[in-house]
């Protein structure tokens, strides 16, 4: 699942946010008590271990009109245990009736029914106590159809024939009990045969082809879904609406892409993708895809959260991450729908045919996922040249992980909004990064072979992280289980301190020791890591060692400046003496570029941490040569970026501060122009929008100038520089131009244009245009999918505005947001403030709104707060003093 709202490299890539973190919806939803603790080797479940199902026979009324639904489920079921009741899970269902069988014709038990609507569980009890055995249960009851992505939903949208109500569902992480009263948890996978009666002239979609379709003669029609392999409730689907399919077969596989109608030409890419990437796993894993077919459905709307999902053959996207609309569509939009698309697909292998026994190894599915989309991406499409975009991802995982508020990737999860809350940036990104540096650590072709094996293994299951690990290690015959263990199964990011290297017959001596990198709590009692470390002289040969009980040594061939974690695998931080950092810094220019940008991400960190001076980010920056890799420029650009905002308080400093940047920056954007150059590197294209946005953010007269002019002149404004121009214009704008903006917005009929100049209102520096925008927000205007994304954000940038209206609206906000996900939500809007005011009223709304066990994502926001606190009080002296000494 493409969680916050998806990964990390996307949301570089389409400028989108992430809440904290991916991306995935906690709530203020009751914690149920596990009814069955683990034992030693079983698996948590809220459930009685009493029945296990086998397959569920559904059948589905809906009527979109109303916002509800009739069903029925017939399910097959072993009873374990003598007991004369059966629990299940079940959320805002009304039943009609339930009984049992011990089979086809045989004498039918009425059950007492019973509902636990806080611990969202259905109790079915039979006066005859039931014997271990094979039974049938049938269910009669009836649901409603939600507004907010959960369970069976709609999402209303305009279109040339008028206003168009779909449906689709939204399962993981705990909401096919909203749609089928279930064993709603991943270790109980079952075979599912859908059947739903609809409209005759909708389309309807589910995971398998349809098997057979008949009119009911009153308008309607039955169509019937071929019985799906053995899978997790959390991986059905069911969608319906006026939909359009375009179709290829690849490798025996009828690859699909559905779109509303009029869009279907939009969706060519993303089939095409799908065609090059299905080939590259079925080689890569070693097991066919197993279904017949795989769609991958666009939907409109968004969601603050997620923006696709990986149900099994039939992925759910949201448009705008999927869509390549050309008249605003940009190079950085294919890359992010290529991304998607291979994200998704991955979770066809590792999610959907081997799942995870319970969500404590919920990374098993999405930083697998994450891993693969990266290296799918890499090798596929080499001219994009994105590998040096692990580094971005790794930075995300290790600012959250060097926090007090991070957990292991491997966590304990007891409870459904624990569960929620799980889906986060070290789930996601760490997970990703401890991928890459194992698989760098024994070789891609032992890491395939265990991924293979274990595939092979553990089709059509469940698994926890040791028996991925169990075969890894069986194939490298290397101790990864034990490197494993250190950086799944205990938070944190190693340091890497290197002493002032030796040089001694040819070869380079080093001395490295291990300690603990933190952001927030300076004397912290470091863990210990098994850590393997790659290092090696400029233009030379790589050694290799692994750091185990805080110290090494290597012999490093070559003389000169030493770079530690070359090529950039390793997940850990890097210290050098003042002496080695001068040698490498002069050096600098040749390095690789993964490997610069890895150095500068370093010292960034380090010296925000206080374990290095800020002058050798600064330094490094301001030598950059503009020929250098525009990935490398990329990270300055953000790195200033994020200066700018932390001397907000401070006017006068910011605006010293500013001169210097767009001194620095305007030459490069004078270097690679604002106009695509024939054949230039997408990696070009992307740096272009950052670069204009950021001096945007700077406040350069002439950026804002030009992007005012090229938005008064249409035609001075390419498709490639839509959003960026109209980023700096609505981030400037007067009233006047918020007003033309919000008319624009109005009229427009296609949702994707239409959502985007909604979002742009919410961009407005100005606060008074602000305040209209969060009233806009929760007002009729906006579809319902779209007011969320405003407030938050207008919180990007004024947090206090943003989380003070939505406290004040919190009724109206609820309404919007499904409760799955406010406790992400709310806290997501005050994440960016540094007022120590925003602490306290945080607190404040977990203790009036959020079990103990929701407060994951308020906690992050309050240590990145109190670290941003930090910075400005103790850090920016030091830029100043930089800034002061510089040749004016």
């Amino acid at each position: 699942m493409q969680r916050k709202l998806i990964s990390a490299a996307v949301l570089a890539l389409i400028g989108l946010s992430a809440v904290p973190a991916h991306v995935g919806a906690a709530a203020a939803k009751p914690a149920a008590p596990a009814k069955a603790a683990p034992g030693k080797g079983q698996t948590t479940t809220q459930l009685p271990r009493n029945a296990v199902p086998s397959h569920y026979a559904v059948s589905l009324t809906p009527n979109a009109a109303a916002a509800t639904f009739d069903a029925s489920v017939t399910i097959a079921l072993e009873v374990k245990q003598r007991g004369d009741t059966l629990t299940l899970n079940a959320a805002e269902l009304a039943f009609s009736s339930a009984a049992i069988s011990a089979g086809p014709g045989q004498p039918l038990q009425q059950a007492a029914i019973s509902v636990d609507e806080k611990n969202e569980t259905a109790s079915f009890r039979f006066a005859q106590p039931l014997a271990p055995g094979k039974y049938q249960l049938k269910l009669v009851y009836s649901g409603k159809i939600g507004t907010q992505t959960s369970g069976l939903f709609s999402l209303d949208y305009d279109s040339a024939q008028g206003k168009q109500r779909a449906l689709y569902t939204q399962f993981e992480n705990s909401d096919a009990r909203r749609v089928i009263p279930s064993w709603d948890e991943p270790d109980y996978k079952a075979t599912f045969a859908l059947e739903a009666v609809v409209p005759q002239q909708l389309m309807a979609l589910s995971n398998m082809p349809i098997a057979a379709s008949s009119e009911l003669g009153d308008g309607r029609k039955r169509v019937q879904f071929a019985t799906t392999p053995k899978m997790s409730t959390y991986l059905l689907f069911f969608g319906l609406g006026d939909f359009e399919r375009a179709s290829a077969v690849e490798q025996g596989v009828e690859l699909g892409v559905v779109t509303k109608r009029g869009a279907l030409g939009q969706a060519q890419f993303a089939l095409d993708s799908s065609r090059a990437v299905l080939r590259e796993y079925n080689d890569y894993f070693g097991v066919k895809y197993p279904l017949p077919k795989l769609d991958n459905i666009a939907a409109p709307g968004r969601s603050p959260f997620f923006g696709a999902m990986e149900n099994w053959g039939a992925i759910f996207t949201f448009e705008h991450v999927m869509l390549l609309d050309p008249s605003i569509s940009t190079q950085s939009d294919k890359q992010a729908s290529f991304l998607v698309a291979a994200h998704e697909m991955a979770h066809q292998w590792f999610g959907d045919l081997v799942t995870m026994r319970w969500w404590d190894d919920l990374w098993l599915n999405e930083g697998f996922a994450s891993w693969m989309e990266n290296r799918t991406m890499s090798r596929l499409h080499p001219e994009w040249n994105t590998a040096l975009g692990a580094i971005g991802s790794r930075e995300g995982a290790m600012e959250r992980d060097a926090l007090v508020t991070t957990h292991p990737v491997v966590q304990h999860i007891d409870t459904v909004e624990q569960a929620s809350q799980a889906f986060d940036a070290i789930t996601y990104s760490k997970g990703e990064a401890v991928i890459r540096m194992l698989e760098n650590y024994v070789g891609e072709n032992a890491w395939r072979e265990g991924v293979r094996a274990y595939m092979q293994a553990h089709k059509y299951g469940n698994t926890v992280s040791d028996d991925l690990w169990q075969q890894v290690e069986k194939a490298a015959r290397l101790p990864v289980r034990a490197i494993a263990h250190d950086f799944t199964l205990q938070p944190g990011v190693p340091l890497i301190r290197v002493a002032d290297p030796v040089c001694r017959n040819g070869n380079t001596q080093l001395s490295l020791s291990q300690g603990e990198f933190s952001k927030d709590l300076p004397n912290k009692q470091a863990l210990s890591w098994r850590v393997p470390v790659v290092a090696q002289t400029i233009g030379g040969k790589p050694a290799r060692t692994v750091v185990s009980g805080g110290k090494a040594s290597l012999s490093v061939p070559g003389c000169g400046p030493v770079l530690v974690n070359a090529g950039q695998a390793g997940y850990y931080r890097t210290v050098y003496t003042p002496k080695a950092f001068a040698a490498l810094a002069g050096g600098f220019a040749q390095l690789a570029p993964i490997d610069q940008l890895g150095l500068m991400a370093d010292s960034w960190s380090l010296s925000m941490a206080g374990l290095q001076p800020a002058s050798n980010f600064l330094d490094l920056a301001k030598a950059t040569s503009l020929a250098a890799d525009p990935q490398v420029w990329g990270k300055i650009v953000e790195v200033f970026h994020s200066l700018d905002r932390s001397y907000e308080a401070a006017p006068e400093r910011r605006q010293r501060f500013a001169k210097f940047a767009i001194a620095h920056l305007t030459p490069l954007l004078a270097h690679i122009g604002w106009e695509a150059k024939a054949g230039e590197a997408t990696s070009v294209i992307n740096l272009r929008e950052e670069l204009i946005e950021t001096l945007g953010d700077l406040g350069d007269p002439l950026v804002i100038a030009e992007a005012r002019r090229r938005y008064a002149d249409q035609s001075a404004l390419p498709t490639a520089l839509r959003r960026t121009v109209l980023t700096v214009v609505a981030r400037h704008a007067d009233a006047a131009t918020w007003d033309a903006l919000h008319a624009a917005a109005q009229a427009e009929k296609t949702p994707l244009v239409k959502a985007e100049l909604y979002g742009l209102l919410a961009a407005a520096a100005d606060p008074a245009l602000a305040k209209r925008a969060l009233q806009l927000a929760i007002g009729a205007e906006p579809d319902a999918t779209t007011g969320p994304g405003m407030i938050s954000r207008v919180a990007n940038r004024q947090p206090d505005l943003a989380f003070d209206f939505a406290l004040a609206n919190q009724a109206e906000l609820n309404k919007r947001v499904d409760a799955n996900s406010r406790s992400r939500y709310f806290p997501g809007l005050g994440k960016n403030s540094a007022d120590p005011a925003m602490i306290v009223k945080l607190k404040a709304y977990a203790d009036a709104n959020l079990s103990a066990s929701a407060r994951g994502d308020t906690k992050s926001a309050i240590a990145g707060i109190e670290y941003r606190i930090k910075v400005r009080s103790e850090r920016l002296p030091e830029i100043d003093a930089w800034l002061a000494a510089q040749p004016r």
